[in-house]
C-alpha cells in the first residue's frame, strides 16, 4: 500500500484538483471549532497544490447528520478557518455536488480554493453510491486523498472518485502516514517494542495477532491486560474481564511464547472501589487483589519494568492507554509510558485517539517521531488490513 503515487510525482497546474481531506473537526454548540488540528495537518498538501496553481476543491464530511442536511454539520466554520492559514479566500460551496457546485467549479482560478459542503449531507456517500461518486468526479480532473482518518472507509468521496479520476494520489499527509506506518511493519529496527492497551481484548486481536511476527516484546496494559491475567490465573477482582476472550487470551500468549515474543503484563495495580474519578483507591498486587475492587491503571512496579524496555527499544508502537487517563487519580501509567517515549532514543509512532491524547495531556507530543491523524485507519493498518482509500490510488510506474 505504501507504492503509491505521491502529489509530488504530478503536475497540477491549471488542473481541478479534487483533494479529499479530514476536516471532521469538534464544534461547540455555537459552530465554533474547538480543536483546528486536523485542518493545519491538511495545510502542507493544500499549500503545495495552490502554489502548484492547481485549483483547489476540498471534500470532507463533518459529524454523522442522519437525515440529509444539518445546519449544525455545515463545513461553512471550517472555511472560515481555513481562509485564516491559508492567508486567501475560500469559497463555500451550498453543496458537494449539483449545477451551482459545478458553476463555481468552473469559476476557480489557478490557485483559488473551493470547500464543498459536507459529503455525508447525501446518504450515498457511506454507501459508496457509484452515481454520487460520478457525479464528484466530474468535478476534478486530478484526485488526492490526503484524509487518513478515512482511508480505512470505501465512501463515495474516499473510493469511489479514487477509482473515476486518474491520476489518484496520495496527499503529503496520507504519504507520511503509509512511510512511517509501513516502515515499521515492513522494516522496523529492533529492538521493537508495541504498546497496546485500552478496555477490549476484542479490539486488539487482529494487531495483535499480526504483530507477534514482527515484535520483540508486546506490552499490554489498560483494561485489556485483565482478560489476560485471567487466562494465566491470576486475580483480577472486579476489573473488566472479556468472559468469552480468555482462551483466545492463552493461545495469544502461547504463539507469542512459541516465537519467542517477550509479553509484559502488570505485575501490580491502582484498584478502585468503583469507576469514579474520585474513588476510593490503593495499589495492590496479586496477593491482595480485593475481590470487590478493579484495576483502572498499572501500578508503580509495573510502570518502571514498562519503563526499562521501552528505554532499550529502539522503534516502538503505541495504541491505547495504560488505564482511565481521563481521570487523573488513574493516569499514572499512562502518562509514564508518554514520558518515557518522549525521553527515548526510538522511532516513535503514536496511533489511536486515546494514545494521541495521551500524548497531548502529557505536553509530548512534539517530541515524538510520527503521531497517526487516524485511529480506525491506523488500527486497521497495524492488523494488516488493505485500507480502501489506498487501495483505489494510482501504482506508481
Amino acid at each position: 500500500m505504501i507504492n503509491k503515487l505521491s502529489i509530488k510525482d504530478i503536475d497540477v497546474r491549471g488542473k481541478r484538483v479534487f483533494c479529499r481531506v479530514d476536516f471532521n473537526v469538534p464544534l461547540d454548540q455555537a459552530g465554533k471549532i474547538l480543536d483546528d488540528n486536523r485542518v493545519t495537518a491538511a495545510l502542507p498538501t493544500l499549500r503545495h497544490i495552490i502554489n502548484q496553481g492547481g485549483r483547489l476543491i476540498l471534500a470532507s464530511h463533518l459529524g454523522r447528520p442522519k437525515d440529509g442536511p444539518d445546519p449544525k454539520y455545515s463545513l461553512a466554520p471550517v472555511a472560515t478557518c481555513l481562509a485564516s492559514h491559508l492567508g486567501r479566500p475560500v469559497t463555500m460551496a451550498p453543496d458537494c455536488v449539483g449545477p451551482a457546485v459545478e458553476q463555481l467549479v468552473s469559476a476557480l482560478g489557478d490557485g483559488e480554493v473551493l470547500l464543498l459542503e459536507n459529503v455525508r449531507f447525501h446518504k450515498g456517500e457511506t454507501r459508496n453510491d457509484p452515481a454520487l461518486a460520478a457525479q464528484m468526479a466530474r468535478l476534478g480532473e486530478i484526485y488526492v486523498n490526503d484524509a487518513f482518518g478515512t482511508a480505512h472507509r470505501a465512501h463515495a468521496s474516499t473510493e469511489g472518485v479514487a477509482r473515476l479520476l486518474r491520476p489518484a494520489v496520495a496527499g503529503l499527509l496520507l504519504e507520511k502516514e503509509l512511510l512511517y506506518l509501513g516502515q515499521a511493519l515492513a522494516y522496523p529496527d529492533h529492538p521493537f517494542v508495541a504498546v497496546l492497551g485500552g478496555a477490549k481484548v476484542s479490539d486488539k486481536i487482529a494487531v495483535i495477532e499480526n504483530l507477534l511476527d514482527k515484535v520483540d516484546t508486546l506490552i499490554i496494559g489498560g483494561g485489556m491486560a485483565y482478560t489476560f491475567l485471567r487466562a494465566e490465573g491470576r486475580p483480577v477482582g472486579k476489573s473488566l474481564v472479556e468472559v468469552d476472550r480468555i482462551e483466545l487470551a492463552e493461545a495469544l500468549l502461547a504463539k507469542a511464547a512459541a516465537r519467542g515474543v517477550n509479553v509484559l503484563l502488570p505485575r501490580d495495580h491502582v484498584v478502585a472501589r468503583e469507576f469514579k474519578a474520585d474513588a476510593e483507591h490503593k495499589v495492590c498486587g496479586d496477593e491482595d487483589f480485593p475481590d470487590d475492587w478493579m484495576a483502572l491503571d498499572i501500578g508503580p512496579e509495573t510502570c518502571s519494568a514498562y519503563n526499562r524496555v521501552l528505554r532499550e527499544a529502539r522503534m516502538v508502537i503505541w495504541n491505547g492507554p495504560m488505564g482511565v487517563f481521563e481521570f487523573d487519580a488513574f493516569a499514572t501509567g499512562t502518562m509514564a509510558v508518554a514520558r518515557t517515549l518522549a525521553e527515548s532514543a526510538a522511532r516513535t509512532i503514536i496511533g489511536g485517539g486515546d494514545s494521541v491524547a495521551a500524548v497531548k495531556k502529557a505536553g509530548v507530543e512534539s517530541r515524538m517521531t510520527h503521531i497517526s491523524t487516524g485511529g480506525g485507519a491506523s488500527l486497521e493498518f497495524l492488523e494488516g488490513k488493505l485500507l480502501p482509500g489506498v487501495a483505489a490510488l494510482t501504482d506508481k510506474p
